[in-house]
């Protein structure tokens, strides 16, 4: 269904105002009409509408008297027109703030598109102050785990109530979800906040000084544990963790003491692990990489961590907020949201999560701060730029997912075909379309 826009026609000529009427009713739009300017002011305080048309000469108050007296920043755009109009006078109207000006008689079709295209950008205008409105008006946690959908709310809910246990908490979710965020949020809520927060990527520690670097030398150089002391232990990339260390790792968690890496001295730290895997971790489970009972120590409680596509409502706000704060950065006004933006923004599969979307944001600020860009063209990075999976197992399940998906679209999604056409048999098809988490219906566009 076609958007309805509301339009302001302003003219002392009976006949034009109704012909106008005619036409622009016959075209969807919702017609006010007006035989004077005088006091439009207050009433685009009761009933504002999308784009004012109005004539330049009038009795009392012209066209250009009102253009002037409205507020540029809040008033809807408004387009003169005039059977007298001229180069300077256009040339003023434009300067003074008008969407554009129309001489009499005028192509029906290009009036039409002009209102068109300007109560449009009313309407986005809108929308992006409510954004930056509802940005400016968040606090605390709000702020951090940002979005109005269900799965945020509710996972703020989540972060408040196990803030105030000591209970460990596992966080899964895909590559890019924020799992170190909502980590650092129960961490900063909770009555530990005052102490460390002492995040762990264990895929980047060396297996050879994984102990040392967990637990500390033996010339007494401090690990991760002992600095965690009195804070939270955040255990990212579960799978990476060495499986001879794991065991040490478990004694730790249980007793919190350790030895360092080459004595035998005892050492102790009172610390709170949270921690944090993906599609990883439940392989590395079903191959004996990772201990169980390291495992269902570290999920005494799981919080699930929704991906972006799953939760499209929230895309809007979080781009608006992160333009805001890369504007911030680079020091320029973050570029205005359009249509076409919003749509491909909608559009998106976002593979790569907030985190995407946190990148496409700043090439986006970036391109306006060269004066030109668009969502689309930060998305289209060239291959050399473009974000490449942390590790071997990642990039094969994201050229895995992405086959598949392109083998369910060429063949409409009929099982056995797909399967054929990858050289698979349909219950391996099934099993990798559940372990790589792909929506059927979302694929084909359903």
């Amino acid at each position: 269904m076609a958007e309805e826009f509301d339009v302001l026609v302003i003219d002392d000529d009976r006949e034009m105002r109704d012909s106008l009427s005619v036409l622009l009713t016959g075209s969807g739009f919702n017609v006010a009409l007006s035989a004077r300017a005088d006091g439009i002011g207050e009433r685009l305080e009761t009933q504002p509408p999308d784009v004012i048309l109005c004539d330049v000469r009038m009795p009392g108050m012209t066209g250009m008297d009102l253009l002037k007296s409205l507020d540029r920043a809040s008033c809807p755009p408004l387009v003169l027109m005039s059977a007298h109009g001229d180069i300077p006078m256009a040339v003023e109207a434009m300067q003074e703030g008008a969407y554009s000006f129309l001489e009499k008689p005028f192509d029906p079709r290009r009036l039409l598109k002009l209102l068109s295209n300007a109560a449009k950008f009313h309407r986005l205008s809108q929308r992006n102050e409510r954004l930056r409105a509802r940005l400016s008006a968040l606090s605390g946690l709000d702020r951090i785990v940002i979005g109005n959908s269900e799965t945020v709310r509710a996972l703020r809910d989540d972060i408040y109530d196990l803030s105030e246990n000591t209970a460990n908490v596992l966080i899964t979710g895909e590559t890019g979800t924020g799992k170190e965020l909502v980590a650092r949020a129960i961490h900063d809520l909770g009555p530990r906040s005052p102490e460390p927060f002492v995040p762990v990527n264990c895929v980047t520690i060396p297996i050879a000084y994984f102990e040392e670097t967990m637990f500390g030398g033996a010339d007494g150089t401090p690990g991760f544990l002992a600095r965690a002391d009195g804070g939270t232990l955040f255990l990212d990339e579960l799978a990476s963790i060495p499986l001879e260390s794991q065991v040490k790792l478990l004694r730790a968690i249980e007793t919190k003491q350790f030895e360092r890496a080459g004595s035998t001295e005892p050492s102790s730290s009172d610390f709170r692990v949270l921690s944090a895997g993906n599609e990883r971790l439940t392989d590395a489970l079903a191959d004996g990489s990772f201990r169980e009972d390291l495992y269902f120590r570290l999920n005494t409680i799981v919080l699930s961590l929704h991906a972006l596509r799953h939760r499209r409502d929230d895309i809007p706000l979080l781009f608006t907020h992160f333009t805001d704060l890369f504007g911030e950065i680079y020091g320029i006004a973050p570029p205005a949201l359009t249509s076409d933006d919003l749509a491909r923004l909608m559009s998106h599969g976002w593979p790569g999560n907030v985190r995407e979307l946190r990148t496409v944001a700043e090439r986006r600020v970036l391109a306006a701060r060269r004066g030109g860009g668009s969502v689309e063209q930060a998305l289209q990075v060239d291959a050399e730029f473009e974000e490449v999976p942390e590790t071997l197992r990642e990039a094969v399940a994201a050229f895995e997912r992405q086959l598949i998906s392109n083998a369910l679209v060429a063949n409409h999604g009929k099982m056995d075909a797909v399967a054929e056409a990858l050289g698979i048999g349909r219950r391996t098809l099934n099993e990798k379309i559940v372990k790589l988490g792909l929506n059927k219906d979302e694929v084909l566009g359903n």
